[in-house]
């Protein structure tokens, strides 16, 4: 969930690590979506390979019987947090472009969504590309889930650069700034290069459309 931006947009400490006590799901009635929610807020807070079954069963308050039922595999836990990262990523995308018309706003509205990201307590970097440092040696199908991720994203800011009627080359130098902006804003501890992405991202669509 995307909580309230906050009003100070100067950079800020990097966020401490969760206590696991904290991760704790209880709002979710199906065990399914506590259990992918809780093993997200944990990946999010401690890493993936720090974190043990044991510790999402915990936080989940499902049982260790039921969640490989559900998910089989550690690998498939994963592959399920990502995929609902996935949908988190969609749906704030959506949010923030809904009510605009032209693709321009929509475009840039990707880093109004990045900003709002930023200035929330669980931030700390694009989910997707800590999951490929840290697994995507090992795991082929992580590395494979977080390129369709990647893919799919690219494709969607794509599109709406063909709707302006800019060059095709403009949706790949727009999707380096959003995906550098993740990086940059989790090292730094700062809202800022969401700003900074976004200036740079109406410079690159102005110089295109000329």
């Amino acid at each position: 969930m995307i909580a309230t931006l906050e009003n100070d947009r100067s950079p800020r400490n990097p966020k401490p690590g969760i206590a696991e006590e904290e991760c704790v799901v209880t709002d979710a009635v199906d065990p399914r979506e506590r259990v992918v929610r809780a093993a997200d807020q944990l990946f999010n807070a401690h890493g993936v390979h720090a974190v043990g079954m044991d510790k999402v069963r915990d936080a989940a308050g499902v049982s260790l019987k039921k969640i490989y039922a559900m998910f089989p595999s550690k690998e498939a836990l994963i592959l399920a947090v990502l995929d609902d990262r996935t949908r988190q990523w969609n749906a704030g995308i959506a949010a923030c472009a809904d009510g605009l018309s032209s693709p321009r706003d929509k475009l840039l509205a990707v880093f109004d969504f990045l900003l709002e990201w930023f200035g929330t307590d669980e931030f700390r970097g694009c989910a997707f590309i800590n999951a490929y440092g840290e697994l995507g040696a090992e795991m082929p199908s992580v590395a494979s889930a977080v390129r369709a991720q990647k893919a799919d994203f690219q494709q969607y800011v794509a599109g709406l650069v063909a709707e302006l009627g800019a060059p095709g080359g403009l949706g790949a130098q727009l999707s380096i700034l959003a995906e550098g902006a993740q990086t940059t804003a989790a090292i730094a501890g700062s809202v800022r290069p969401a700003d900074d992405a976004r200036a740079a991202a109406e410079v690159l669509i102005d110089q295109a459309l000329r």
